[in-house]
């Protein structure tokens, strides 16, 4: 049997550094709170860096998929089918495009990483 890696691609991006700080962040408010996006877009790859305000919850359920990190605070990730997972700094997630609907919640605030 042939062992093959199927990886994702990223082309036609040359090769930079992102100084977030200058980014300008565009305001989406939650249900409650609010998330600061500072956002890069590469070809098809979007790149976040989102600050999510105390008390922060999304005012919809979302299908996109994600890779996301979780820099500083918490971050409570609702599934549409009732689970929830609680990252803190140095964990991530991954979920593919309309494979499981979900929702962030935070109490305290969070920053995260996300590539979508």
């Amino acid at each position: 049997m042939l062992a093959y890696v199927v990886r994702m691609e990223l082309s036609q991006i040359p090769f930079g550094t992102t100084n977030w700080a200058e980014v300008s962040p565009t305001e989406h408010p939650g249900e409650t709170g609010v998330a600061l996006w500072r956002t890069q877009q590469f070809g098809t790859v979007r790149v976040r860096m989102v600050d999510y305000s105390a008390n922060y919850r999304a005012d919809h359920w979302c299908s996109k998929g994600h890779i996301l990190l979780c820099l500083s605070g918490e971050l409570v990730t609702e599934l549409a089918d009732g689970r929830s997972c609680t990252l803190t700094p140095g964990m991530s997630y991954q979920v593919a495009d309309g494979a499981m609907a979900h929702r962030s919640v935070t109490a305290a605030g969070a920053t995260l990483f996300i590539v979508d």
